[in-house]
């Protein structure tokens, strides 16, 4: 964005995750329609080839790096499309590319949809609240001419933020960037309209155009109280049985292993206290004086204190510091 990424404030959930959240240059206007806006252009770096280290887009996409974008603090969802089937995963954001199966090149998702659904304020006019955050990524090779934006007459809108043909001229503009469709007849980038024939991958070096379109969705029956329940769920991905057999498997742990401790300190006293019923020899009883770890408590634990109210030591002994925990733990969350 103008003027470098701004870093947000987070919360101390975030901050200890290592979370850090910066503006993107996106544009998003509420309920308007955008078709193939034009992002920015960006040089990647040199192209793949044997015996030269890849740049780092490349590093990145063979490393499986994703984008996690965030809009009204609601994650965005990935949306992968193919020949036969549409999949919409609820977590870890989506890719920055993929690495194609023919040829093993890495090729950038330089275009992406953004769906939004919203829902509107039941107690206030022209308010909306976003429920729904879907990206789509797709790999679109522009053929484009850069334009002049040093130009007086360079074009930007009241945002001071070019237009979708500022930043250049696409020369074989799929029908979403094609500026002579009018904008009331154009449609959304679609998987049919990238995998036309004679359309290409974007490979991820050399000078790239970054684009993207924007669809906004009414959605009357998502609220916004419950629109963090399919990312908890990750619509059903799991199947209810593996949550069951992961806490069954968890319980048995546990289980087992308290199972271990108390078998281990039954041991321990049985000793202990047959040592105290039988006769102690001269030699036992010297031992008896050098008492350590536990066994020093024994003779105080029934003593009142001497100098505190034994109201104190009744809270301190009863979890008042659980309460104090419990207390700031609420504190920082809500940070």
């Amino acid at each position: 964005p103008e003027g470098g990424p701004k870093l947000d404030n987070e919360n101390l959930g975030e901050f200890l995750a290592g979370d850090r959240i910066e503006s993107s240059p996106y544009l998003l206007r509420m309920r308007e329609e955008m078709y193939c806006q034009q992002l920015c252009i960006s040089n990647l770096g040199l192209a793949e080839s044997r015996g030269m280290s890849p740049n780092k887009v490349v590093k990145a996409i063979r490393k499986e790096y994703h984008n996690n974008w965030i809009v009204d603090n609601l994650s965005a969802a990935s949306k992968v499309e193919d020949d036969n089937t549409v999949t919409t995963r609820y977590w870890q954001g989506f890719p920055v590319g993929f690495v194609a199966e023919d040829d093993h090149k890495a090729y950038v998702h330089n275009h992406v949809n953004i769906e939004i659904m919203y829902h509107p304020v039941e107690d206030q006019v022209n308010k909306y609240r976003v429920v729904r955050f879907t990206v789509e990524p797709f790999s679109i090779k522009h053929d484009f001419e850069p334009v002049d934006t040093t130009n007086e007459d360079f074009a930007a809108n009241d945002d001071q933020l070019p237009r979708p043909e500022a930043w250049a001229v696409i020369k074989n503009p799929i029908p979403s960037c094609n500026p002579n469709i009018p904008t009331s007849e154009r449609k959304h980038t679609t998987y049919e309209m990238v995998t036309d024939s004679g359309r290409l991958r974007q490979p991820a070096s050399g000078k790239v155009l970054f684009t993207y379109d924007v669809h906004w969705e009414q959605n009357d029956e998502l609220h916004w109280a419950s629109r963090w329940d399919i990312y908890l769920s990750m619509d059903n991905a799991i199947p209810a049985k593996v949550h069951w057999l992961s806490i069954a498997n968890s319980l048995v742990i546990v289980c087992v292993l308290s199972a271990m401790i108390v078998t281990i300190l039954i041991r321990n006293l049985r000793q202990d206290l047959a040592r105290y019923n039988r006769l102690a020899t001269d030699e036992e009883k010297a031992d008896d004086l050098e008492e350590k770890g536990w066994k020093l408590v024994h003779a105080d634990v029934f003593r009142p204190p001497s100098f505190s109210p034994l109201l104190l030591c009744v809270c301190c002994g009863t979890g008042a510091q659980l309460l104090c925990m419990t207390f700031w733990t609420i504190i920082f969350s809500a940070l």
